[in-house]
């Protein structure tokens, strides 16, 4: 009974927390559809294919933003008999696709960068530096909103890692407006698009790494495996473990098996509560624990009970 309200108070909690980061998405959605929309209506004014160019970038920002609302959406959904986890997985899957747009917009830096260096064209200061503070406003409102759940959410990382590269394009293209109108520079605008692109690459890099991982069932990053052997080791009612395995659910939730070896059967309750309470520390919360006596010979098989 105490399991049951435990678990129904935690289920309570995660859909708690679902709909907040919900209400932050949608916020962070409106605000960037709004900029976009100026953006673009600016460009259509003055004639400016920068500027239009840089709304359909920031258009592609709102798109990751719906994917990473629709993964939330779907990870409140209950399982079923197909899906018994439900929908979770999706915001790895999720955290993976952005991870992809993200190295898809670098390249898209990255080519144009190169073509301007090959093609100076030029461009006026003023109009760059007064729309990109827009952008640093927007972009970075965002991104603060995002930042209190990203060390704890991969998914809501990638989210706040697409609003991070925006800001710290918009912060770039600001420096190079001035220097612009100061110089007539032209180049500096290129300069600082590849150094930014660069930036940008080495944190996409590592959560397309985090998110194919877990796509693949790894280990999560912030899970030490050696300590997880050692609560084992240290329960006093368990002689021996293996079949350890831990995974995550969702980009917030992990999960483990293991098969534990005990002294008598009168210890296989106790043992069991040691293990998911010290697991659960450690950021566990979907554990099962298998049984087996001291001396069974089957060692793929509970020999005390389910």
């Amino acid at each position: 009974m105490a399991h049951s309200h435990s678990h129904t108070h935690g289920h309570s909690h995660h859909i708690h927390a679902a709909q907040s980061l919900s209400t932050v998405f949608i916020l962070c959605i409106a605000l960037n559809l709004l900029f976009v929309i100026t953006e673009a209506s600016v460009g259509f004014a003055c004639n400016s294919l920068g500027l239009l160019s840089d709304a359909g970038h920031n258009l592609s920002d709102v798109f990751s933003l719906l994917l990473s609302l629709f993964a939330i959406q779907m990870a409140k959904r209950h399982g079923n008999n197909h899906f018994t986890y439900g929908y979770k997985k999706s915001t790895i899957l999720v955290s993976l696709a952005n991870a992809i747009i993200l190295l898809v917009a670098v390249g898209a830096i990255l080519i144009e960068s190169v073509y301007k260096l090959r093609y100076p064209e030029e461009v006026s200061g003023e109009a760059i530096s007064w729309t990109a503070g827009i952008g640093i406003i927007v972009n970075g409102a965002t991104a603060l909103l995002l930042m209190k759940n990203q060390g704890h959410d991969l998914n809501v990382k990638g989210a706040f890692l697409h609003m991070a590269m925006d800001t710290l394009v918009s912060i770039g293209v600001v420096i190079s407006g001035i220097v612009i109108s100061l110089t007539g520079f032209v180049m500096i605008d290129t300069l600082i698009s590849l150094a930014i692109a660069l930036i940008i690459l080495v944190s996409t890099w590592k959560l397309l790494r985090e998110s194919l991982y877990l796509s693949l069932d790894a280990v999560p990053s912030d899970i030490d495996m050696k300590e997880v052997e050692n609560i084992l080791s240290a329960v006093a009612e368990i002689k021996d473990w293996h079949h350890l395995h831990v995974w995550a659910v969702s980009t917030t939730e992990n999960a483990a098996t293991v098969h534990v070896v005990i002294k008598d059967s009168s210890a296989m309750e106790e043992a069991k509560r040691s293990v998911k309470r010290a697991l659960k520390e450690k950021g566990i919360c979907h554990v099962t624990v298998e049984c087996e006596l001291d001396g069974c010979k089957c060692q793929e098989k509970s020999c005390c009970g389910q």
